[in-house]
């Protein structure tokens, strides 16, 4: 009986003294709360105000996984990322009893099946396309579907190893965002696309100016395939950006070409291309140093300005023409960007992707520059429709974030990424194991290209890039559908007096 009263007194002064930190901690906060002059419910409710924000946060998990359904969340619903998930794990994407996808919802897709398609042993199949026929050293491009920009940086380093192995194992390239060509990007031995940013990390000299130096040493590398000159991104057209100097360490500074410790700023656009005019001689002043194809990646706000880009390509000649064009939604996304741009500024990809490629068409460079379509195109649907409205390729970011294990936690910014793709934590980047994500990664692109490919098939022709407007139909405010050639005829040599259909 003593042990037993001693244990039974040693848990009442347990008990006494939590008891005692607790209503210690809540006069504490009690008093914070009630002198602290910024928040007026914490103020006028010390303590219970509190719980107001609490619920707030949690709010955007609840909604994940108990409320919202299948089709609701934004920015990418349940429905989007589970097809990802299935598809990365090499698992089927069969469903039974139908649809769950409201189809009368205006701006749908529906494809058009032939009456009678191709046999089975007719199936479709990509073929590679050529993109810079004037380089000296011109890409023959595998894929259609292929991985948009992440800087080493902005993902973790397991992220970028991932998916630099994963692009080797799926014959996609891998574009290397604005932040330089780090080691892990050519950890896989795949193809790379160099994105030069505003601030030109990787390719600038000391005082922040291209360095042609630098581009033959890239260009050296029998990765590196392409260049792209990025003036706008989707989730952020205008604006440039700062990396902070606590992230920036002795590596990132090498990569970058920048000072460690110190903040760098990206600017808002190149300072040595202010009309299109110097933006064509940039490119041109590029694949001379390099030898490799270049082109530039923007985001429309008006299709109107790109007139007198194409009419000085026709001026100049189709050798001054940049060898391709990525046009980005503004709907795009990134790990952070003030909410105006990433919400209002910006055409939507699929307003600008037709546009784009109606002037290219109409100046009759159909065939000297290639389009890539860009922004939140991650399931075969997307990709098939951006191929139907013209686009030659298709990349995405958050598609192959997603393959990787990307819970949409949205944590991007905060370097607490639970999945390790966004943050530098070492404990967090442990959860990522390389070895078993690039396998994802690979299984991901694989299956977007074979079900794009079934699209093709189903619509009755042999090679996803042979699908054209009439191909597709597109859901109206009424409910009806019409024919994405008589919404916005073409003037692809394919789609021609096929409005009527």
């Amino acid at each position: 009986m003593g042990f037993v009263g001693s244990a039974l007194e040693y848990l009442a002064l347990l008990f006494l003294l939590v008891i005692g930190i607790g209503a210690l901690t809540l006069l504490v906060l009690f008093f914070l709360d009630r002198t602290q002059t910024d928040d007026a419910i914490r103020r006028n409710y010390p303590v219970i105000g509190r719980f107001r924000y609490f619920f707030s946060t949690l709010g955007e998990f609840f909604r994940q996984y108990f409320f919202a359904m299948d089709r609701e969340e934004m920015p990418f619903n349940r429905a989007q990322r589970e097809w990802v998930y299935h598809s990365s794990s090499g698992k089927g994407n069969m469903v039974a009893f139908g649809s769950t996808r409201n189809l009368s919802i205006p701006g749908t897709p529906i494809f058009v099946n032939a009456s009678f398609p191709p046999l089975d042993d007719q199936f479709a199949a990509t073929k590679p396309l050529v993109i810079g026929p004037y380089a000296k050293q011109p890409y023959e491009a595998p894929s259609i579907f292929n991985i948009s920009g992440m800087s080493y940086g902005a993902i973790s380093r397991p992220a970028v190893e991932a998916l630099s192995r994963g692009a080797a194992e799926a014959g996609v390239w891998l574009n290397t965002g604005e932040g330089g060509l780090s080691p892990y990007h050519k950890a896989g031995n795949c193809d790379i696309v160099f994105q030069i940013g505003t601030a030109k990390y990787g390719v600038r000299d000391e005082h922040g100016n291209l360095s042609d130096e630098k581009l033959r040493e890239l260009a050296k590398n029998p990765q590196v395939k392409m260049f792209e000159l990025k003036l706008a991104q989707g989730a952020k057209p205008g604006k440039g950006g700062i990396l902070p100097g606590e992230k920036i360490n002795a590596e990132i500074a090498a990569i970058r070409g920048v000072e460690m410790g110190k903040d760098s700023l990206s600017p808002n656009r190149h300072l040595d291309i202010r009309n299109f005019g110097e933006l064509l001689d940039q490119i041109s002043h590029i694949r001379r140093v390099t030898g490799k194809p270049v082109g530039f990646k923007t985001v429309i706000g008006s299709s109107d300005a790109y007139e007198g880009l194409f009419q000085q390509i026709l001026e100049r000649g189709a050798v001054h023409a940049p060898d391709f064009i990525t046009i980005d939604g503004g709907e795009g996304g990134t790990g952070a960007a003030p909410m105006p741009l990433i919400d209002l500024v910006g055409m939507p990809l699929r307003e600008a992707l037709l546009r784009i490629v109606d002037l290219r068409d109409r100046f009759g460079l159909h065939d000297r520059i290639r389009i890539v379509a860009s922004g939140k195109l991650v399931n075969p649907s997307d990709v098939a429709w951006a191929i139907c409205a013209g686009a030659d390729f298709v990349t995405t970011a958050r598609g192959f974030m997603f393959s990787l294990g990307c819970i949409q936690a949205l944590k991007c910014d905060k370097n607490t990424c639970p999945t390790g793709i966004t943050t530098h934590q070492p404990h967090l980047q442990r959860g990522l194991v390389v070895e078993q994500k690039y396998k994802k990664v690979a299984n991901y692109a694989k299956q977007i290209v074979k079900e794009v490919e079934t699209i093709a098939h189903s619509v009755g022709v042999n090679e996803p890039r042979r699908m054209r407007r009439h191909h597709v139909r597109v859901v109206q405010a009424n409910g009806d559908s019409i024919l994405l050639s008589k919404l916005r005829p073409s003037h692809d040599a394919g789609d021609v007096n096929k409005a009527h259909l």
